[in-house]
C-alpha cells in the first residue's frame, strides 16, 4: 500500500507570498478607512471596532477554506508544488462599497437628522445587508457561473469594471497620491519600477514591501523636519482593542437600506463571480485543477461570513494565483495571511498598522490596481470588442463628476438643485444629463457595451433587445435613474422634470431599438462579411 503523501505546510517561498498578501489587503482597509473617516467625517471607533473585525473575519475563512483545498489537492495528485488560490478583499467593490454606498448612506443617514454616531450605526448596518444581498447572489450565481460568462460578453463584463477601475481606483486616489507629493509620487514610482517594468531591488524583500517602507519613511521624516505636507501630525497612539466578530441580526435593520444601491451591489456581486470563474481558469492554466464551483462556493460564503459578522467589503479569490507560484510559495502563506489579518481585526493591530501608514502611500497602491485592471480589460477581450470596452468607460466618468459635483462643500446643495433644474433652451440641464448617466452606471456600462458587441458580431437583432431591456430598466431608475441618489422607484410616481428625463432617456432605447430591429431585416449585401 502506498504512503499517503503529506506536504509540508510551510517552504520559504511562503514568506514572499504572505506579505504581498497581507500588503494587498491592508492597502484596501487602509482606503476603506481614508474614505470613510478621511472624506466623509465617518467615526472612526465605528470603522476600527466594528467594521474591520467582520471584514477580517472573511478573509480568515476564506483563506483557511483555500488552503484546505490546496492541501487536499496536493495530497490526492501526490505533488508538492501545488499553490493555493489567494483570497483577500476585492479592490474595486470595497473602494465602491466606501465612495458609493457606505459614505453617501452616512451623509444621506445625517441629513436625515441623525447624529453621528447614530448614523454611523445605521451605515454599518447598511454595509452588512450589502454584503448579505451580495453574498446571497454569489452564492445563487456560483452554480450557474459559466453561463452567466455566456450570456454577457467578456467586453461588457471587463469594460464596465475597467471603466469604475481606472475613474474611481486610479484618479480619486492619484489626487490622494498627489496631496503629499514627495512620499506619493516616490511610492508610486517605485511601484511601477518593481510591478509594471519589473525592476529589480537590491534586497531580497517583496517590492511592494520596499516600496511602503521607503514612502512611510520619506513621509515621517520630511514631516518631523517642518517640510512635510501641512497639517502633519504624527498619529494618536493606538488602543488595542478586543472586539470579537460574532454573528448578528443586526444586518436586518439595514436590507430596507440597500435598495436604492442595488444598481451597484448587484453587478458588484456578479462580478465577483466572473472573476471567480476566470481565477480558477487562471489556476488550472498554472497546474492547479481546482474545481471552479468550489472556488465560487468558498467565495460567497466567506463574504455571508463577514457581512453576518459586521463586515462591510466583500471576499474574492485573487487573479494573481499563478504569481504567488512563481514566488514559491505554497498553502502556508493563505493560512499565515488569513490568520495575521483575521486576528487582527479580532486584537485591532489592523486599526494601528492602517492608522499609521500614511494614505499617501496606501494610495498608489489603489492607483496601480486600478491600472492593471484597466489594462486586462482590453488585453482579454478580443480586440474588435475593443470600441466596446471603451464605451463602457464613459458612465464612470460620468459618475465621477457625480460625486465631485455633489460634494456639498464644493457646491452648495442649493445652488446644485438650481443647476439640476436649469433650463437653457438646448435640452435638458447639463448637470441632470450628468446625474442621469451616471446614476446606475456599472450596468449602464454593461448593458452599452453588451449592444454594441451584438453589432459588431453582426447580431443587430441582438442589440435591439439588450436595448429594450436598458428601456425597461430606465422607467424604474436600475439605470440613469432621476432619484439624486441614484434610488429605484415606480416611474408612474414621477412628476415634473424627472418624470421628463426618465421617459426621454426610456424612449430613447425604445426608439433606437426598434431602428435597429428594422435594419436587421435587410438582405446582405452582396460579399458582405
Amino acid at each position: 500500500m502506498t504512503p499517503t503523501f503529506r506536504p509540508r505546510w510551510f517552504v520559504a517561498g511562503d514568506l514572499n507570498g504572505f506579505f504581498g498578501l497581507v500588503v494587498d489587503n491592508l492597502s484596501i482597509l487602509g482606503f476603506i478607512a481614508l474614505a470613510l473617516v478621511g472624506i466623509f467625517g465617518f467615526p472612526a471607533e465605528v470603522v476600527y471596532t466594528k467594521m474591520f473585525p467582520g471584514t477580517a473575519l472573511g478573509v480568515l475563512v476564506g483563506n483557511l477554506a483555500y488552503t484546505a483545498m490546496a492541501r487536499r489537492l496536493a495530497m490526492r495528485t501526490g505533488r508538492d508544488d501545488v499553490t493555493a488560490m489567494p483570497l483577500g478583499l476585492d479592490a474595486p467593490t470595497s473602494i465602491g462599497m466606501a465612495l458609493l454606498v457606505l459614505g453617501p448612506g452616512f451623509l444621506a443617514f445625517r441629513q436625515q437628522g441623525m447624529d453621528a454616531q447614530a448614523a454611523a450605526i445605521a451605515t454599518w448596518q447598511l454595509g452588512m445587508a450589502s454584503l448579505v444581498v451580495m453574498g446571497l447572489l454569489k452564492l445563487a450565481l456560483s452554480f450557474c457561473g459559466d453561463a452567466i460568462t455566456r450570456w454577457v460578453p467578456r467586453a461588457a463584463l471587463l469594460g464596465s469594471i475597467g471603466g469604475a477601475a481606472l475613474t474611481l481606483l486610479g484618479f480619486l486616489p492619484l489626487v490622494e497620491t498627489l496631496r503629499s507629493p514627495v512620499a506619493g509620487l516616490v511610492t508610486f514610482g517605485l511601484l511601477l519600477y518593481v510591478l509594471v517594468a519589473r525592476g529589480r531591488l537590491p534586497v531580497r524583500l517583496p517590492g511592494v514591501l520596499v516600496a511602503l517602507l521607503i514612502g512611510t519613511t520619506l513621509y515621517y521624516a520630511l514631516g518631523l523636519a517642518g517640510l512635510g505636507m501641512p497639517g502633519f501630525a504624527l498619529p494618536q497612539g493606538v488602543t488595542l482593542t478586543f472586539a470579537l466578530p460574532v454573528p448578528t441580526l443586526q444586518f436586518v435593520d439595514g436590507l430596507a437600506a440597500t435598495v436604492p444601491y442595488l444598481p451597484l451591489l448587484l453587478p458588484f456581486g456578479l462580478l465577483m463571480v466572473v472573476g471567480g470563474i476566470n481565477v480558477a481558469e487562471s489556476a488550472r492554466a498554472a497546474g492547479d485543477d481546482y474545481r471552479t464551483r468550489d472556488v465560487l462556493l468558498v467565495e460567497a460564503l466567506s463574504t455571508l461570513v463577514a457581512g453576518v459578522c459586521g463586515g462591510v467589503a466583500q471576499t474574492t479569490p485573487y487573479i494573481g494565483q499563478p504569481a504567488y507560484k512563481h514566488m514559491g510559495a505554497r498553502h502556508g502563506y493563505t493560512l499565515l495571511a488569513g490568520v495575521f489579518v483575521g486576528l487582527g481585526g479580532v486584537f485591532g493591530y489592523l486599526a494601528g498598522l492602517v492608522q499609521w501608514l500614511p494614505i499617501a502611500v496606501l494610495a498608489p497602491i489603489i492607483v496601480y490596481v486600478g491600472l492593471d485592471i484597466t489594462v486586462q480589460a482590453f488585453q482579454a477581450t478580443e480586440r474588435r470588442h475593443a470600441p466596446a470596452v471603451a464605451l463602457a468607460f464613459l458612465p464612470s466618468i460620468a459618475y465621477l463628476l457625480v460625486i465631485k459635483l455633489g460634494n456639498p462643500a464644493w457646491i452648495a446643495p442649493e445652488h446644485h438643485a438650481a443647476l439640476y433644474n436649469a433650463a437653457d433652451g438646448h435640452g435638458l440641464p447639463e448637470l441632470a444629463a450628468i446625474v442621469t448617466l451616471g446614476n446606475g452606471f456599472i450596468i449602464t456600462a454593461m448593458l452599452w457595451s453588451t449592444a454594441l458587441v451584438a453589432l459588431i458580431d453582426g447580431r443587430t437583432r441582438r442589440a435591439a433587445a439588450v436595448l429594450l431591456l436598458g428601456a425597461g430598466l430606465t422607467l424604474f431608475g436600475l439605470v440613469h435613474s432621476v432619484d439624486p441618489r441614484g434610488g429605484i422607484y415606480w416611474p408612474w410616481t414621477l412628476e415634473g422634470l424627472p418624470r421628463l428625463i426618465a421617459w426621454q432617456f426610456a424612449g430613447a432605447y425604445v426608439v433606437l431599438a426598434a431602428l435597429l430591429a428594422l435594419l436587421s431585416l435587410q438582405k446582405e449585401r452582396p460579399g458582405a462579411a
